[in-house]
C-alpha cells in the first residue's frame, strides 16, 4: 500500500504541474490578445499631471522568464504570477500587466516663448559696382584682347601695303601722263559723243539737278514764329492765293491744256497734256509735260510727245512711273519716266478692234492686284486695257441709248467703284452705265443740260456721312447742276456764270466745296453749305484767257488750272476755305433735304 500511495502521489504531482502549465499558457494567450488590442489607436485620456510612472515599477513588473519556466516553483508562486498581482507603488499609476512592454508617453506642461526670426539681408549692387572677375573670365578677356591686338596689327599691315600700292600706282600714272599727249577731238567726234544716248542721259539728269539748285530762292530772314507777318482780311486774294505759273516757250505756247493728273506717290509732280500747236507744224502734235511744284525751276521735269494731239492723260494709279494718254486719232499710248526717251513705249493699233475716234475719257480703276485702264471715245466705244499689253483691248462695250450711239465727252467713277460709272454726252444728257452684268451698257438717263457736257465728277469726300451718290456736271449752257444718282432730275442748278463752263470738280476732302472754270478766265469756288446763289470765292486770271481744265491736289489745299494758251496756274487755298469742320456733314445733309423738298415729296436718305 505504501508503494501504491507513493505512485499515486507522484501521479498527482505530475497532474498538478500539467494543470499549472495549461493555466500559464492560457494566461499568456490572454496577455497576447490584450497587447494586440492595446496596440490599436485609442482615445487618449488625460492622466493626472501629478502622477508619474517610475522606472523601477516598470522594471519590477516585467516577469522573469527563469521563474516562469521553473518546474519546481511552488504553486503559490505560480498562482501569484498567474494572477498577475503587482504590489502597488506609492505615487504610481496603475499599470496593466498585459501591456508592460510599452512605455506611456510622459506629458508635462511647457512654457511658450516668442522668437523673432530676422529676414535674410537683401543686398543690391548699383550699376557702377565692380565685381571681381573669376579666373575663367579673366582668361577669356585676355584671349579676346589678344585677338583684337592681332586684328589691329593685321589691319595696319594691310593699310601699309595699300599705301605702298597706291604710291606705286600714282608713280606709274605720273609717268604715263608725262608720256601721253592729249589729243584734240574733231568736231565730228564731239558731235558723235554728244549724240550718244549715255551722254544725253547724263546731261539731262545733271541739268535738272543744277537747274533746281540755281532756281531756289530761300528767305533766310523768315521767322517761323510769325512775328512781323501781316494777317489781312479774308478777301479773294487771301482765300485763293496764286503760287506758281507753269509755261514753256517751245512746248506750251499756242497749245490748250486738255487734262490734268497728280502723281499718287510724288504729289509734287503734276501731269499736264496739251493739244497741237497750229503755228508749229513741224513740232509734235501731242505733248505731255510733268511739272515739279517742289522746286522753283521753270522748266518741266519730263517732256513726252507723240504724233497726235493728247486729249486725255493720267498717271498709272499703281505704277506711278507710267503715263497713259488718249489721243485725237484714237490711239492709246504709254510713256515711262524711267526709259529716258520722250516717245511712247507702247501704242494701241489704229483698227476697228480699238478706238478710231478721239479719246476724251481715260482712267485706271481697280486694286493693286487687279486693275485696268478704261477708255471711252466719242463714238461711244468703251475699251478695257491691260497696262502690260496695249496691242489689243481685253474687253469692249458699245454705249448706245436704244439704237443711238452716245457721243461721250466726259466720264466719272464713284470712289472705289469699278463697274458702274457716269458719262456725259455732246447732246447734254448724262447716262449711268455698267461695264459688266445683265445691265452692261447704258442704264438710266439724266436730262437737264441744253448743251454739251464739259465736266462731270462724283463726290469723293470721306467723313461722317456718305455722299457718294451726289455728282455735279458743267455744260456750255452756262450752268452747273447738282444731281442725286437715285433721281432723274437735278437737285439744284447753279446759274451764276456769264459764259461757257468748261470744267467742274468736287473737293477731295470737303463734302460741300467744288470749283469751276469758265471761258471768261474766271475760277469760282462754291460751298453749298454757305451759299447756293453765288460762289464764296470768284477770281479772275490776269490774261482773261478761257480756262478749260482744273484739278485738285490730293490734300485739297491746291487747285491746278489750265487755260487755252498752255499756261498752268497753281492756287493755294486757305485752311478756312479748304478744310471741313465737323458740322459740315450735318449741314450738307440739311441743305440737301431742303433741295430735295423742292423736287419730290420723298426726303433724301443719306
Amino acid at each position: 500500500s505504501s508503494g501504491i500511495n507513493a505512485e499515486y502521489g507522484a501521479d498527482s504531482d505530475v497532474k498538478a504541474k500539467l494543470e499549472a502549465k495549461k493555466k500559464r499558457l492560457e494566461e499568456l494567450k490572454k496577455a497576447r490578445l490584450n497587447r494586440n488590442k492595446a496596440a490599436a489607436p485609442a482615445p487618449v485620456q488625460e492622466a493626472p499631471v501629478t502622477q508619474h510612472i517610475s522606472v523601477d515599477s516598470l522594471i519590477s513588473d516585467i516577469p522573469d522568464p527563469r521563474t516562469a519556466n521553473n518546474a519546481n516553483s511552488s504553486p503559490v508562486n505560480d498562482n501569484k504570477e498567474a494572477a498577475g498581482a503587482v504590489s502597488p507603488q506609492p505615487n504610481s499609476a496603475p499599470v496593466n500587466n498585459n501591456n508592460v512592454r510599452y512605455r506611456l508617453p510622459k506629458l508635462s506642461k511647457g512654457k511658450v516663448k516668442n522668437v523673432d526670426i530676422q529676414p535674410a539681408e537683401h543686398i543690391e549692387y548699383p550699376k557702377c559696382t565692380q565685381t571681381e572677375e573669376s579666373h575663367l573670365q579673366q582668361l577669356i578677356k585676355e584671349k579676346e584682347e589678344a585677338l583684337v591686338r592681332e586684328e589691329e596689327e593685321k589691319r595696319k599691315r594691310e593699310e601699309e601695303l595699300e599705301k605702298e600700292n597706291d604710291a606705286a600706282i600714282d608713280d606709274n600714272k605720273e609717268k604715263e601722263e608725262e608720256e601721253v599727249v592729249l589729243q584734240e577731238l574733231s568736231d565730228e567726234q564731239k558731235q558723235q559723243i554728244m549724240a550718244s544716248q549715255d551722254f544725253r542721259s547724263f546731261f539731262d539728269s545733271a541739268a535738272r539737278i543744277v537747274e533746281k539748285a540755281l532756281s531756289e530762292e530761300v528767305d533766310v530772314a523768315f521767322l517761323y514764329s510769325g512775328e512781323g507777318q501781316l494777317d489781312s482780311s479774308d478777301n479773294a486774294d487771301e482765300l485763293l492765293r496764286l503760287n506758281r505759273v507753269f509755261e514753256d516757250e517751245r512746248w506750251t505756247r499756242n497749245r490748250s491744256v486738255t487734262s490734268f493728273d497728280v502723281n499718287s506717290k510724288h504729289p509734287e509732280l503734276v501731269l499736264v497734256s496739251y493739244n497741237n500747236n497750229e503755228e508749229a507744224p513741224n513740232e509734235p502734235e501731242g505733248v505731255v509735260l510733268v511739272w515739279n511744284k517742289k522746286f522753283s525751276k521753270t522748266s518741266p521735269e519730263y517732256i513726252f510727245h507723240c504724233q497726235s494731239s493728247v486729249m486725255s492723260a493720267c498717271f498709272a494709279r499703281f505704277q506711278p512711273h507710267l503715263i497713259l494718254g488718249g489721243t485725237y486719232s484714237g490711239q492709246i499710248v504709254a510713256w515711262d519716266m524711267r526709259a529716258g526717251k520722250r516717245t511712247p513705249i507702247q501704242r494701241s493699233p489704229l483698227s476697228a478692234s480699238a478706238h478710231t475716234h478721239p479719246v476724251y475719257c481715260l482712267q485706271v480703276v481697280g486694286t493693286q492686284n487687279a486693275h485696268n485702264l478704261i477708255s471711252i471715245a466719242t463714238d461711244g466705244k468703251l475699251c478695257s486695257w491691260s497696262l502690260d499689253m496695249l496691242s489689243q483691248p481685253q474687253d469692249t462695250l458699245e454705249l448706245q441709248q436704244k439704237t443711238k450711239t452716245v457721243a461721250v465727252t466726259t466720264m466719272s467713277f464713284a470712289l472705289g467703284e469699278v463697274n458702274s460709272f457716269l458719262v456725259g454726252s455732246e447732246e447734254g444728257t448724262l447716262y449711268s452705265s455698267s461695264r459688266h452684268g445683265n445691265k452692261a451698257g447704258i442704264n438710266e438717263a439724266f436730262e437737264g443740260h441744253h448743251g454739251p457736257v464739259t465736266g462731270l465728277d462724283y463726290n469723293k469726300a470721306v467723313g461722317q456721312g456718305d455722299f457718294s451718290h451726289l455728282f455735279i456736271s458743267s455744260s456750255t449752257d452756262w450752268t452747273i447742276k447738282l444731281w442725286n444718282n437715285k433721281l432723274s432730275k437735278p437737285l439744284y442748278s447753279f446759274e451764276n456764270a456769264n459764259d461757257y463752263l468748261f470744267d467742274v470738280k468736287w473737293s477731295p476732302i470737303h463734302p460741300a466745296v467744288f470749283a469751276s472754270v469758265d471761258a471768261m478766265g474766271k475760277v469760282d469756288i462754291w460751298n453749298i453749305n454757305t451759299d447756293t446763289e453765288v460762289p464764296i470765292v470768284s477770281l479772275q486770271t490776269g490774261t482773261r484767257t478761257a480756262l478749260n481744265r482744273l484739278q485738285w491736289s490730293a490734300n485739297g489745299r491746291e487747285l491746278h488750272i489750265g487755260d487755252c494758251d498752255g499756261k498752268v496756274y497753281v492756287y493755294e487755298l486757305k485752311e478756312k476755305l479748304a478744310l471741313p469742320h465737323n458740322e459740315e456733314w450735318k449741314r450738307l445733309n440739311d441743305t440737301l433735304n431742303e433741295m430735295q423738298q423742292r423736287v419730290t415729296e420723298v426726303p433724301l436718305a443719306v
